[in-house]
């Protein structure tokens, strides 16, 4: 090897994120890979990969009402998107309808408003749930959404088994890191094993699941961080899962997972390839012993947090490469994000530029014609351990302190991520870490492009409709509904035939949550 010590470098030592040194040249090594498809799917689940079937390409929409986010439904479809992602406004996330005083200046900004039944009607017109994969990120609510999807699918002469898609429904990474939570960990924790059992009885294809580091990772942790934290709470959910007498080869098979994909683009590859080998490992050990139930599915969606207000245009070359990272590193389905989405929701250019970003990646570049195809480098074997092996330490810390759940409940979680996001902050301000076009190679550009604005109007549209919506539907019906919800509540039995039974007679998602905030109160962190 060459003597490199005359050289002299850009930096005193480059690292990762994560903390992890990336050295100069890195050695020979002898690499024992199992085949892809093979245990512990180090290189993918499946042994051809994208060469059999491409990745889903998902584009998240939603905003305002119903009626608006579907026409961008219809235009994301014309566009060539194989599957939908649900946004939803943040009165829906914490259970609230449009007409509750705290809806106020929320209703239909981060996503579309959805009170009823009417509105997934409306939201879905003209779209058949048999046609596509839906997958709707919410949590606290979840069991009322997936409630609300299936009854539309009944209405729509669907059979449920051929029903398939994603609710993420992942309530821990809410305590952690984003905040929509509505009930305490512990009946939170209950409705998510409701929704096991009952789609592994009903909706087969359905993935039950997403455990989100995403959310995570965008409040300020590490890769590492992010990838030990996400599997944590995934072995959390087995474990709840189990103790309720499911069977783990039957739900573990429809857990998935949800990443972020960053600017570092080897070690985002690497932190996907030691995501599956990791938990190839923690479900074998909790006793699955069927492969599929061992195999990591991950959604993933380029990094919100990296995207710059200063110079937006510069984004598509961000999205690109973590676009890229995640085709690399393997992944199931893909959202990539708008270029304009740091000063505003996505417009619809920069939507269809974000697909097509995707449909390069897919049909150009050639990084879907082979599997795993950096397998081998001696760099990135050496970082998939290096990441593994770090992100091991953070979860045998967190099974120390009784699991995911204690670990939260003591603000493990909580403090490691804010002290992560101090300390990048604390970089770019040193201009350490250059964020080119915010501390470095700034310019005096100002944007002139439109600018996608929600109008604060359209909560009294919303409001307008609820006042119809109980005007017209069965009062009587509706009262005994949510008394057998509270009923089933008292008796801890699977309430899910109850919250259907519900949503199909037209009560309304802030109703139904307000039956179980009265049985199981309100979590305060």
């Amino acid at each position: 090897m060459a003597d490199t010590k005359q050289y002299k470098e850009r930096k005193e030592q480059f690292t990762t994120d994560s903390g992890i040194e990336i050295k100069c040249v890195y050695p020979k090594r002898d690499t024992d890979l199992a085949e892809p498809g093979e245990y512990p799917f180090t290189r993918g689940i499946h042994p051809t990969m994208y060469r059999s079937k491409l990745w889903t390409m998902r584009q998240y929409a939603g905003f305002s009402t119903a009626e608006e986010s579907n026409k961008r439904y219809h235009y994301l479809l014309q566009q060539g998107t194989t599957g939908l992602s649900v946004a939803f406004d943040l009165p829906t996330q914490i259970g609230y309808d449009s007409d509750h005083h705290f809806a106020e200046g929320e209703v239909g900004k981060s996503g579309v408003a959805i009170d009823s039944l009417q509105d997934m009607e409306i939201l879905f017109d003209k779209i058949k749930l048999e046609d596509i994969t839906t997958s709707m990120t919410i949590n606290a609510t979840a069991y009322i959404l997936l409630a609300m999807y299936i009854a539309l699918a009944k209405k729509q002469g669907a059979d449920l088994k051929n029903i398939s898609g994603t609710v993420q429904n992942d309530i821990l990474k809410e305590y952690a890191a984003r905040g929509t939570f509505i009930y305490p960990p512990k009946p939170s924790m209950k409705l998510i094993t409701d929704i096991f059992d009952y789609c592994s009885k009903n909706l087969p294809r359905w993935n039950t699941i997403s455990v989100s580091g995403y959310h995570m990772r965008e409040a300020g942790c590490t890769a590492v961080e992010e990838l030990a934290f996400t599997l944590a709470n995934g072995k959390a959910y087995l474990q709840a899962a189990i103790d309720s007498g499911l069977d783990i080869n039957v739900f573990a098979k429809r857990i998935s997972f949800f990443f972020n994909a960053h600017n570092n683009v080897f070690q985002e590859i690497a932190k996907f390839r030691a995501a599956r080998r990791m938990w190839a490992k923690i479900t074998k050990e909790l006793g699955a012993t069927e492969e599929r139930a061992q195999k990591l599915r991950f959604h993933s969606q380029t990094g919100g947090s990296t995207l710059t207000a200063q110079q937006p245009k510069t984004n598509i070359s961000r999205v690109t490469l973590q676009a890229l990272s995640a085709v690399l590193g393997g992944t199931q389905s893909l959202h990539t994000n708008g270029y304009d989405e740091a000063l505003s929701l996505p417009t619809e250019e920069a939507a269809r530029i974000a697909l097509r970003t995707q449909q390069i990646i897919a049909h150009e570049s050639g990084a879907a014609e082979t599997v795993d195809p950096l397998a081998g480098s001696w760099f990135i074997e050496e970082l998939t351990d290096e990441v593994e092996e770090k992100a091991w330490h953070y979860i045998e810390t967190t099974d120390n302190m009784g699991g995911a759940v204690q670990a939260i409940e003591q603000g493990y979680i909580q403090n490691e991520i804010a002290d992560s996001a101090y300390q990048f902050q604390k970089e770019v301000e040193s201009g350490e870490k250059v964020i080119v076009g915010v501390n470095k190679y700034q310019t005096d550009e100002s944007y002139d492009d439109d600018i996608f604005y929600v109008d604060d109007a359209i909560r009294q549209e919303q409001i307008d409709k609820l006042n119809k919506l109980k005007e017209k539907r069965d009062s009587q019906a509706v009262t005994d509904a949510l008394t057998s919800l509270e009923g089933a509540a008292r008796q801890e039995e699977n309430l899910m035939p109850y919250v259907i039974r519900a949503v199909e007679q037209y009560a309304t998602l802030g109703e139904i949550a307000d039956v179980l905030r009265n049985k199981y109160g309100e979590f305060q962190n």
